[in-house]
Formats: C-alpha cells, structure tokens, sequence
C-alpha cells in the first residue's frame, strides 16, 4: 500500500472510531458514515475543512507539524499512534542512516551493564528489533538466546516464527501488535532499506498472525502496561513493568530493562531464578 493510501485509512479508521456525541458535538439528522465526519474533526482540531481534507488526501506537505499535533488530539491518538501519524505524513528519513551495529562491535561496557542487573532481565535491542545482547536472567525469563540463530533472534521472529513465544506472553495479541506497529513506522522511515524489506517479507511469507495484523488497522497502544509472562520453571506468572533506554552512541538501539515491584511475588521469583543453577528458558 502506497502512503497516501495508508495515511487515509489510518485518519478514516480513527476518525470511525469516535463518537461525535462523546465529544460534546450536536447530531443533526441522520448520518452515513460512523464516527466523525471531516468538518468535525476539523472543527475539534481548531484547523480548516481545507487543511484536514488536504491533509487525509496525502497533500501533507502543505501541513503544518501544528496541524498534525491538532489532528492527533482532536483523534485521540495514543503516543504510538501519533508516531505513526507523523511517518505516515512526513518524508522518509534518507539512505545514508548509520549501519547496523552488530554484536562484535558491540562495548563491553555495555554487556557490563546488563550483566550488572542480576534481579532484573534486560536486552539490548538494535535496528529492525534485533536482540544484540542480554543478560543471564534474560535467558531464564525469556528465550535461550545464545542458542537462537542471529537471523532468529529478533523481536519479529521470536514473537511470530518461536514456538515458545504463545505459551510465554500472557498477553500475546496485545504485545504481538507492538511489535507490528514497530516494524511498520521502521518500513515508513526507511522504505528503500532492503534488509528491513526483507524482515518485514519473511514475517509475511511465514505468519499467517502477522500479515494479519500488518494489514489490520488497530490502535497502537504503546502504554508501558506490565508484561505478563509464564514462568513455567517456577509455576508461577511474572507482572513485570519494563523501560527503554537508548545508548548516546549507538542510532535506532535501546536497552530494555524489566523490573518487579520490590516485595511482590514477582520480583521473589526473579530473585530465586537469578539465584538458580543455569537452566535457560526452552
């Protein structure tokens, strides 16, 4: 799908959602459409018919940044959704963005890092998703990742291709759609990157749940709720809250770190497993 066309589903899919009595306006007469119709989200925006429909028809270099920050309000866009919103309308970014950092070039500093945070699993996590480096806790919450072949070990792969990943998050659907709003922002920044097209290609010929959710229109929820894994090895389920952050040096990198909440049942199993023989998760 081009991006004007995307971008059109996108505002239509959203502007559908919204009830235009929730928002305070006044139904006159019957409707055609569900949701919001043009004048409405405009009006709601504090910008012109014209601004909004040039905006829906892929007319984007005449918006305004403003105009996008008003129309993702006026929608009730999530933080995820308007990352979304502001690739689909703006020019990709060009092909002379950093290589791809992979793992022998990695800093031991960085591996230092992780392996300092024994009571807390945590990854580093490159361009396109790929998993670089981790920590052992992160071999007993989540995959054996030193036995999972490079070209495996990516957010994409693990989550849609490892047979482990259904039975691990609790909330598989929810988590599975992060990943995919991910990959599609990536794809609208960098549409010339062939080794992401070809990511993205291999997820499609192989997952039948991912061209499912790469042809959906859904909301990009991005709300940092707790992560609920199985802990087969304990019996038990962790409710772990996570963070990202990303290296000053390293471009479309970031560290993600899991934490429990101090005294909860969950951060008394990641203490037993960290202090358990070396058994990696299957």
């Amino acid at each position: 799908m081009d991006r004007k066309t995307a971008l059109r589903d996108f505002l239509v899919f959203h502007r559908s959602r919204l009830s235009p009595g929730d928002l305070g306006l006044h139904v006159h007469g019957p409707r055609r459409v569900a949701g919001l119709r043009r004048e409405e989200v405009a009006a709601l925006a504090s910008v012109s018919v014209d601004q909004y429909i040039r905006l829906e028809r892929g007319r984007t270099s005449l918006v305004s940044d403003a105009v996008l920050d008003a129309v993702a309000a006026a929608l009730r866009l999530t933080p995820g959704e308007r990352r979304y919103l502001r690739a689909l309308a703006r020019r990709p970014v060009t092909d002379d963005t950093p290589p791809r950092v992979g793992e022998r070039s990695m800093r031991d500093s960085r591996q230092r890092i992780l392996d300092s945070l024994r009571d807390s699993p945590a990854y580093l996590v490159g361009r396109d998703g790929a998993i670089l480096a981790w920590n052992r806790l992160a071999t007993r919450v989540f995959f054996d990742f030193p036995r999972i072949p490079p070209c495996d070990r990516s957010l994409g792969r693990l989550m849609f291709t490892h047979p482990r990943a259904r039975s691990l998050f609790l909330d598989w659907e929810r988590t599975a759609r992060e990943i995919v709003a991910y990959l599609r922002t990536e794809t609208l920044r960098r549409p010339r990157d062939t080794e992401l097209a070809a990511h993205v290609g291999g997820l499609l010929a192989e997952s039948a749940d991912f061209r499912r959710l790469w042809t959906a229109q859904f909301a990009f929820n991005n709300a940092h709720e707790p992560s609920r894994l199985a802990c087969t090895e304990l019996g038990t389920t962790l409710q772990l809250s996570w963070e990202a952050f990303e290296p000053t040096d390293v471009a479309d990198a970031w560290m993600v770190v899991y934490t429990a909440a101090e005294g909860s049942p969950s951060a008394d199993a990641l203490r037993r497993l960290a202090n358990s023989p070396a058994v990696p998760a299957g």
